[in-house]
């Protein structure tokens, strides 16, 4: 017995030393399609083993293996055949060429894009580069701006948010690399447009979707904006930006060999603008920040981005009021931190990996001069707001799952404090409201054929506050119809929690559900030769809106009559169709390029204080957008003008006894021009820039402020709500020095 044990140590004792003097076998080599390209995320592996990798950028893999024998070596790419090939495994290094053949299903094909229109040059929903953003008159060189030209959205010059298919402006969510956006708006008054808080030259790309999103998106009950930043500075150089409104602007980016930093900071104070130009409402602004970008190359296709940001605002404005000759006095401060750190890699066998985190603090003092309604005599009323959150995003895409089908999982998760404090001595009252929320998605691309693709995914949310569940699933189709035209659609459902404002003041948030929006769209796509033609017809069903009473019963909005916290419930409704249409043609005209949008909207919806269904005030039922920049390459000056027209919308009278919201303000109406003259100013290039919104001085009104109690004849007397000023002018100049790409004064300006 003892001689047969020692056999068989012995036996195992030389195996395992064979084993370990077997040399590794090492494979390697470049994966290919039929013209010779590089195929990047190619799944090469050792059938029955763990032992593989992926290709990397330029079609290249490698890995090393202790198997022995032979085995069958496996390469998959979405789109392409597999292909095995039997190797022989004894040591040493072997090297391959593979060529794949495309399949009848290639995802490539056709692309799902409904619910998203394109404005620029680049395919897969990218619809605005930093270029289209700035060049564009009247956007003032801002995202929402911008975007607000594309059909789908109507213009509410009172706010300057993004306002996309009747629905409001806290149902467009925005996303940062990935990661949702809490802040998306600098701090604004009343009755005064809102900008974007982020420049758009920080952007590559801006993908803006007004329906049917993917199952990655959430918390947006109408419209996606995504947002990706550049990677890499291209060189190192400074910038210097000098503006009439009385701002400048310092920058720097350092480019090393696998890294960046730029670095930010502006000054603003309008008050000498003021001076040359008077102002209904503003009688103060002042603003400064700052920010840092650092990005790393970690890998051949990998990328680490920190991003932080600090702006600091104090406006001053009269508002508009029936009750205070030349407007109510209001005053704002405000502080804004926020922090965003992202990483994409790719991973082993397909997979890769993007995550983030972000972290944003926004804290605003307002301070308003009101009369007390009883003594007539003047009170101070304060408000304060701080609002805490932390966000963190983890997605995981498979591309080579299989030849027919991808895989994307992800999850999302947020933790929020907000605190409202609003003092009018010698009272106080405070609010807060804690949130801890969890989301999850899966969703799959799926290849029938060449022609038809589609998209099945689904999403899951956890509400802390409201103590509740939800689940939306959403699917689409896109079929090509000739390598010029495709149709495609989509459906699903989607659900947003309600305003923080309204969870701060309602007693049992439990008591609340998620508010839900069901869409449904078909679109038509024709894109050849820069030339673009898209149709989309939708039909958007809501459900589950908060409603509440007012005290007293009386719907004066301008009466900002406390609503009762007993009263929140979940019960409101709502619809909104129509039609959306984008022409957009950079080959007609040489140096030209031009886009038509026009969008028709039948909606109405019950929520707030409505009571009942009813047209809402933010939307119009036609929105027209001519947008057009030309190049004149003798004199080296782009040229844009942008018209923009929105049908009457709906406003709410008291004196009105035929109903609610059964007033109609004039149509609005804007002609916008710019110019940008491109030049040298001691031998570093510079873009001398010249812009005026509404240059026909066109009075258009935004609503109506009425007063609280009735006058000697019976009625509440009005004011309008109009522009601060008719038109804005203003002149720019841009230097960039230390470039090393010699200044290039025959091109269009990026």
């Amino acid at each position: 017995m003892k001689r047969l044990l020692l056999s068989l140590l012995l036996l195992l004792f030389t195996t395992a030393v064979a084993a370990l003097a077997q040399t590794p076998t090492t494979l390697s080599g470049t994966v290919r399609d039929a013209g010779g390209q590089p195929l990047p995320g190619a799944n090469v592996f050792l059938k029955t083993t763990f032992d593989g990798a992926s290709t990397d950028s330029l079609g290249r893999f490698r890995f090393s293996t202790r198997q022995t024998g032979t085995l069958p070596l496996v390469i998959t790419l979405l789109g392409y055949q597999p292909q095995e090939q039997a190797v022989a495994l004894s040591g040493g290094p072997q090297r391959f060429i593979f060529t794949l053949k495309a399949v009848r299903n290639q995802l490539g094909d056709v692309v799902i894009t409904s619910g998203t229109f394109e404005a620029s040059d680049t395919k897969r929903n990218t619809t605005f580069s930093a270029r289209d953003v700035v060049t564009t008159a009247g956007a003032s060189a801002d995202v929402a701006g911008a975007l607000n030209t594309m059909p789908g959205t109507t213009r509410n010059g009172e706010e300057g948010k993004l306002f996309v298919r009747g629905g409001g402006a806290g149902e467009t969510r925005q996303y940062l690399d990935g990661v949702p956006l809490q802040s998306p708006y600098n701090a604004a008054v009343s009755g005064m447009p809102a900008r974007g808080r982020f420049s758009p030259m920080l952007f590559k790309g801006m993908a803006f979707s007004t329906g049917g999103y993917s199952a990655e998106y959430g918390q947006a009950l109408s419209a996606v904006v995504a947002l990706t930043s550049e990677d890499l500075a291209p060189e190192t150089q400074t910038g210097i930006s000098l503006f009439s409104m009385g701002m400048l602007g310092l920058s720097h980016q350092q480019r090393f060999a696998r890294s960046s930093v730029a670095v930010t900071g502006d000054y603003m104070n309008m008050r000498p603008y003021f001076g040359m130009v008077p102002q209904r409402m503003l009688t103060a602004y002042e603003s400064a920040g700052g920010s840092v970008a650092l990005r790393h190359k970690t890998g051949e296709m990998s990328m680490l981005k920190v991003y932080g940001a600090f702006t600091q605002q104090r406006i001053g404005a009269k508002q508009p009021s029936a009750e205070w000759a030349g407007g109510q006095p209001v005053s704002l401060r405000s502080n804004n931190t926020y922090v965003n750190t992202t990483f994409r890699s790719p991973l082993s066998r397909g997979w890769s990996v993007q995550t983030g985190v972000a972290a944003t603090r926004d804290f605003q003092t307002s301070s308003i001069t009101a009369r007390q309604a009883s003594s007539g005599n003047t009170q101070e009323q304060a408000m304060q707001e701080l609002e805490q959150s932390l966000v963190g995003r983890l997605v995981l895409t498979n591309d080579s799952a299989s030849a027919y089908w991808n895989l994307k999982l992800g999850v999302e998760g947020l933790v929020q404090r907000n605190e409202l404090r609003f003092t009018a001595a010698p009272y106080s009252s405070t609010f807060n409201l804690s949130e801890q929320r969890v989301a999850g998605f899966a969703e799959s691309d799926i290849a029938f054929s060449n022609k038809l693709v589609g998209r099945v995914g689904g999403r899951g949310e956890y509400s802390a506050v409201l103590g509740r569940w939800n689940a939306a699933p959403r699917l689409a189709l896109a079929y090509q119809l000739d390598e010029k035209t495709q149709l495609s659609g989509a459906w699903g459902y989607f659900f947003q929690n309600p305003g923080n404002d309204l969870l701060l003041r309602v007693a049992n948030p439990e008591r609340l559900r998620f508010e839900r929006a069901q869409h449904l769209q078909l679109t038509y796509l024709r894109s050849y030769q820069n030339r673009t033609l898209r149709l989309e017809a939708y039909s958007k069903t809501y459900a589950q809106l908060v409603r509440y009473d007012l005290r007293g019963g009386v719907y004066n909005p301008q009466q900002f009559l406390p609503a009762d916290p007993a009263s929140y419930r979940s019960t409101g409704t709502g619809y909104a169709r129509g039609v959306d249409m984008l022409w957009r043609d950079k080959k007609t005209v040489k140096n030209a390029d031009y886009w038509i949008s026009y969008g028709f909207i039948d909606t109405k919806r019950q929520q707030r204080f409505d009571p009942v269904l009813a047209v809402p005030t933010f939307a119009a039922r036609h929105n027209l957008n001519l947008v057009g920049k030309y190049w004149v390459g003798k004199i080296h000056t782009q040229f844009g003008a942008t018209y923009t027209y929105s049908s009457p919308r709906a406003y709410y009278n008291p004196n009105d006894q035929e109903g609610y919201n059964r007033g109609r303000l004039p149509s609005f109406q804007d002609f916008s021009l710019n110019a940008s003259y491109v030049t040298t100013l001691w031998k570093n290039f510079t873009i001398v820039h010249v812009s005026c919104t509404n240059v026909l001085g066109r009075q258009n009104v935004f609503g109506y402020r009425y007063s609280a109690t009735k006058d000697a004849s019976g009625q509440y007397a009005a004011t309008p709500v109009l522009p601060s000023a008719p038109r804005m002018v203003f002149v720019a100049l841009l230097i960039s020095i230390n470039k090393k790409t010699p200044a290039d004064t025959s091109v269009a300006p990026d």
